[in-house]
């Protein structure tokens, strides 16, 4: 409990002490000097390396700190172990948590955590979104394709009341129980918060929060009206908690518990994050090349946070469409069907193929809003010097366990 305590003093604090953004990285700086002094050498991937300065240090991704995760963590947990611990076939080691991500991508990796960096995350993520604990308690639902250690430990918070609803059960199932269960907190992909809404759900939360998934501006709007209440964004993946919402509704990042750098995406103003973890001693997370692309806010928050604004997390490096040599981001495909009529608050749009794209509309959409979807995407490729054959499908838009993403590339080049 005493990592818990100093992670939720620790960030409330820094919250209101670091005002401007020498502050950041001012603060950020002291915690890579120990991270690089004392912590990375530790592990075996970096011994054969300079830690002096972190950009002399390689940039890593999933792929290579899956192929060999034993020199990445203290624990000396290998790959094969990693599996065979998160399926059940070897118990978990002593003092240590090992899960894993959901694998939207294809490409699942592992985590491993000491029961203390637990409690440091749940002190971080309480701090952040619940400001007020314990003076103010939380009835809170979490709804998610998968369960963790790290959520375990908050149902085991005095003053919380913490109810894990498991998505691969169905819609249709955890629905009405979570109406039974009554939350005062929601937290869940923006499609569950969407379909409690259009379910006329009588819940009357406080707190929504979205997360797993990004939140499309379509499924918003239909959330905060059924709702009256604004829906915060949690940006969280197996490499971390890597930003939450202010009270405003802005992303910030969480720069007092990582360090970012962003790679630019060519041909638009999106970025891709390289985060560098200073708190984790377990694992190391440094230089890690994230697959999100993220719109960075050019303006400063309302709240006065110093943490950089993210506008937009407009999708994955997977899922940029590949067409005639050039690469379109989500957004933009996004936007050409979403403006070319308002009554489209739903779709999907896949590459199936080198210049071949399926628009997936639902069965209620008419073939005259329908045609002006795909005259709207084809002018917008055509604007960017693309060709290409757009498919129309209708049928009932279904959702499943597996994270939504209205724009995907099936295809690979």
């Amino acid at each position: 409990m005493i990592r818990f305590l100093s992670a939720f003093i620790r960030t409330r604090w820094l919250a209101t002490t670091l005002k401007t953004r020498a502050d950041v990285e001012r603060w950020q700086a002291s915690r890579l000097k120990r991270l690089l002094r004392k912590t990375l050498p530790t592990f075996r991937f970096y011994q054969s390396y300079d830690t002096d300065r972190l950009e002399a240090l390689p940039i890593i991704d999933k792929t290579q700190l899956m192929s060999d995760f034993a020199t990445f963590n203290s624990a000396g947990i290998s790959t094969a172990d990693g599996w065979e611990i998160f399926e059940g076939r070897m118990p978990q080691k002593r003092g240590y948590s090992l899960g894993a991500s959901t694998g939207t991508s294809g490409n699942r990796g592992l985590y491993v955590v000491s029961d203390a960096e637990r409690q440091e995350w749940l002190g971080v993520m309480l701090a952040k979104t619940l400001p007020r604990f314990p003076l103010e308690g939380a009835r809170i639902a979490l709804v998610l394709p998968l369960n963790s250690a790290l959520y375990r430990t908050a149902a085991r918070m005095a003053g919380l009341g913490l109810r894990f609803f498991d998505l691969n059960t169905g819609l249709h199932t955890i629905l009405p129980q979570i109406v039974d269960y009554a939350p005062d907190t929601i937290i869940a992909p923006p499609k569950v918060l969407r379909a409690l809404a259009e379910d006329l759900s009588p819940l009357r939360p406080r707190r929504l929060f979205s997360g797993a998934e990004v939140l499309d501006p379509l499924d918003r709007i239909v959330i905060e009206s059924h709702f009256g209440v604004d829906v915060r964004e949690i940006y969280m993946a197996t490499e971390g908690l890597l930003g939450v919402a202010c009270a405003h509704g802005t992303l910030h990042l969480c720069e007092d518990v990582m360090h970012f750098a962003f790679e630019a995406v060519t041909g638009s103003e999106l970025v891709s994050p390289v985060i560098t973890d200073f708190t984790r001693t377990t694992q190391a997370m440094c230089r890690y090349r994230m697959n999100d692309l993220l719109r960075l806010s050019p303006h400063p928050c309302r709240c006065g946070s110093p943490y950089v604004a993210v506008a937009e997390i407009a999708g994955r490096c997977d899922d940029l469409f590949v067409l005639g040599g050039k690469t379109v981001t989500p957004d933009i495909l996004r936007n050409a069907v979403v403006d070319a009529d308002r009554s489209i608050t739903d779709f999907r749009l896949q590459q199936t193929g080198p210049a071949d794209i399926e628009l997936i509309l639902s069965a209620d959409i008419g073939l005259e809003i329908a045609g002006k979807a795909i005259t709207s995407l084809e002018r917008r490729l055509s604007g960017l010097g693309i060709a290409a054959a757009i498919q129309l499908r209708q049928e009932p838009l279904s959702t499943s366990a597996r994270k939504l993403r209205r724009v995907e590339r099936i295809w690979v080049p």
